[in-house]
């Protein structure tokens, strides 16, 4: 049984995955949400959210009485030791980051530690732009809680680094745990915590600043998105080269061990909730402080395009696509998650539609999120032969397992014309284009 019990204050991807996988190690955790209909949901032991053994784990933490759901804030707070702020930070329009929801949770989490003698932690682990613990959180919780910071309860900010689709294997197994705490005792507090969770498995720790503890998320998350727009250009330098094989180009750089093989894959684009505000984000802080940023504007820009050179190669292929039943297989942003915040298939979907041509859309999960955002647009398909049945074209979008365990005669059995165009690299490029008309991001046409 962890010796400290936990609230989380936001139960989106990281804080309800945090809270379960805490509690599957035998803490006590408390989860608050101000969305009541969310909070009756995992009450009841369902996810929000798809996300491989999330559910699974809220079950177990119910059945267990290690999770339970607080009606308020105050209660969350009472029933802990540690407070993780775990909400949501989005974009405004103009990219600036919105911290509303930072600013709430920092306020319900003051009033709460008012009347709480013992002393109590707070932990921000939502990405904010550096400063936003020390200025924004700190004098927040100071004024609603009559305590100076310090004095009572302590303050830290956390940076998560879990990725969408494998969030629990990330939370058991991360690269680091990065601290950065208002003072020694705040750090030492939340080391503890970690250590009694990881136990002989620990990570490396760095423990540093506030303010540096929020520039390493950025950072972190800006240099992720930059290398896989710099791989996405070169594919597109190798589309117009007879013979180039981004793959082959990536698989050589990647041997070098000041580059590294992760996030070399070249596809139709990133998307999600992160990557894109987190850059815009740390674009208007820098330049409200006088610092251009090109690598950065690059990234966006690399990307913006990328989706549309897909629909661009199916163009190629089929000709006109005014009237033409094209088949999108993939609609998530990424595998083993329904999300569809930004996700690339959007604005393959959306340009579709624009050039007139019949779109049916197939995804595993996402298809209840794609329902809401396209409407009645597009057809949607019960499976992957669904989809592809009558279509003169195929675009992949989404590398699910499903569809990279479809073979070339798949697609010549149930099209009406056996065209293909491989977004995100799943298939043998060789047998596919020996088999039917094919094209493959980064794939030069042959001579």
């Amino acid at each position: 049984m962890g010796s400290k019990a936990l609230s989380f204050f936001g139960m989106g991807y990281v804080g309800l995955t945090s809270a379960v996988c805490f509690a599957s190690r035998g803490f006590r955790v408390v989860c608050f949400d101000v969305d009541a209909r969310k909070a009756e949901l995992i009450a009841s032991g369902r996810a929000p959210f798809y996300e491989p053994l999330v559910e699974e784990l809220l079950k177990k933490a119910l059945e267990s009485k290690l999770l339970a759901v607080a009606r308020d804030p105050a209660e969350a707070v009472e029933a802990s030791d540690v407070t993780f702020i775990t909400v949501g930070t989005p974009g405004n329009p103009d990219g600036s980051i919105n911290l509303e929801q930072v600013e709430m949770a920092s306020a319900q989490v003051g009033e709460a530690l008012r009347d709480k003698d013992e002393y109590h932690l707070v932990v921000l682990r939502s990405t904010v732009v550096p400063g936003t613990t020390e200025n924004v959180v700190k004098p927040i919780v100071e004024v609603r809680s009559g305590k100076r910071c310090g004095e009572g309860w302590g303050l830290c900010f956390n940076p998560e680094f879990l990725r969408e689709g494998s969030a629990v294997e990330d939370t058991f197994n991360p690269d680091r745990i990065v601290i950065g705490a208002c003072d020694k005792r705040s750090s030492d507090l939340l080391e503890s915590l970690y250590r009694e969770f990881y136990a002989e498995k620990m990570p490396p720790i760095l423990r540093t600043t506030p303010v540096n503890a929020e520039l390493i998320k950025y950072a972190n998350n800006a240099f992720l998105a930059m290398k896989v727009s710099f791989i996405n250009m070169i594919a597109n330098l190798c589309q117009k080269i007879p013979g180039a094989d981004v793959e082959a180009v990536a698989k050589g750089i990647g041997l070098d061990k000041r580059i590294g093989p992760l996030f070399l894959r070249a596809g139709a684009g990133w998307g999600g909730s992160c990557f894109r505000k987190d850059i815009e984000a740390l674009l208007d802080f820098a330049l409200k402080r006088g610092v251009d940023m090109p690598l950065l504007e690059a990234t966006l820009k690399v990307n913006n395009a990328q989706p549309y050179r897909v629909v661009g190669m199916a163009r190629e292929l089929v000709g006109e696509l005014r009237g033409r039943r094209v088949a999108v297989l993939g609609l998530a942003f990424k595998p083993n998650t329904d999300d569809m915040r930004d996700a690339v298939s959007i604005k393959v979907v959306k340009r579709l539609l624009e050039e007139g041509a019949r779109v049916v859309v197939y995804d595993p999960r996402a298809m209840e999120n794609a329902k809401k955002m396209f409407g009645s647009s597009v057809e949607y398909a019960s499976s992957v032969e669904e989809c592809l049945r009558g279509s003169e074209c195929a675009i992949i979008v989404t590398e699910w397992d499903e569809f990279r365990r479809l073979r070339p005669e798949d697609f010549l059995r149930l099209m009406k014309e056996p065209v293909v165009v491989d977004g995100r690299r799943i298939y043998d490029a060789e047998l596919f284009s020996s088999k039917l008309k094919f094209a493959a991001i980064g794939l030069g046409k042959t001579k």
